[in-house]
């Protein structure tokens, strides 16, 4: 048995390494687009045609389940996805519905951080306008971030002066909640905790997303698995497999 994971980059990986501790027998097969990440740039049609592609490759591996380990992605193709396939698809969304459930007795703001893509997809409006009644929720584009966890730079001084360039315009002692809307920005949970103030809290939607999962693994009755991983790329680029397997080895020893 063995569970499909997609994403334009090394992003979903911190949804792969959720998995791996919640599921460590389970065998994955992870799927990055590296020809043309990121996706948050770039026109919808051309990110759903990407998508089609790489996911046609990787049910022809024989995957029993796939995550769209990705908000673009998911905002762009799951339900497509999930018409033209049988077996069960998860994918992501910013997980703004519980942010605003954990703010509504502080009276807080919350911040949702995301690519370009996300912002401007009918999904996230609709996603916003069903849980945000009391106008709540504020969102910030942040376009480089994807190209820097490409780049492995993780460099405190660095980060932590963009990002402070990128809040400036924000009163911070408004928010009580960072949601952290594409699978690259957790690599930075450490550096973001390290500059917001103490009192915000930062939210992904990796857990729900592993937790859906794997209940869909034990409703489907898919058994079977050694803890492998293998990874691959649609640049069949070997020096991008090594950096798959350094960040996923990062996460994992967090």
């Amino acid at each position: 048995m063995q569970i499909g994971f997609f994403d334009s980059g090394i992003g979903g990986l911190t949804v792969l390494a959720e998995a791996i501790r919640r599921m460590p027998d389970k065998d994955f097969i992870y799927m990055a687009d590296t020809l043309h990440v990121p996706y948050g740039t770039k026109a919808q049609e051309d990110v759903r045609a990407y998508i089609f592609e790489s996911v046609a490759s990787m049910m022809d591996l024989g995957i029993d389940a796939l995550v769209i380990a990705c908000n673009t992605a998911t905002s762009i193709a799951i339900a497509d996805l999930r018409e033209r396939y049988s077996l069960p698809i998860v994918g992501m969304e910013p997980a703004v519905k519980p942010a605003v459930e954990m703010n509504m007795a502080t009276g807080k703001r919350v911040l949702v951080f995301a690519t370009p893509l996300t912002l401007q997809l009918p999904k996230y409006y609709a996603l916003v306008s069903r849980v945000d009644e009391k106008g709540i929720v504020d969102s910030l584009p942040l376009p480089e971030l994807v190209h820097y966890c490409e780049a492995l730079q993780f460099d405190q001084a660095v980060m932590a002066d963009y990002f402070y360039g990128k809040l400036a315009g924000f009163d911070l002692e408004q928010y009580g909640i960072v949601v952290l809307g594409c699978t690259h920005y957790p690599f930075y949970k450490d550096i973001l905790r390290s500059i917001l103030p103490p009192h915000i809290e930062i939210v992904d939607g990796n857990v729900g997303t592993v937790k859906r999962l794997s209940a869909l693994v034990s409703r489907y009755g898919l058994t079977g698995g050694n803890g492998r991983v293998r990874f691959m790329c649609t640049g069949n680029e070997p020096a991008y497999m090594d950096k798959m397997q350094t960040a996923l080895a990062m996460l994992l020893n967090k």
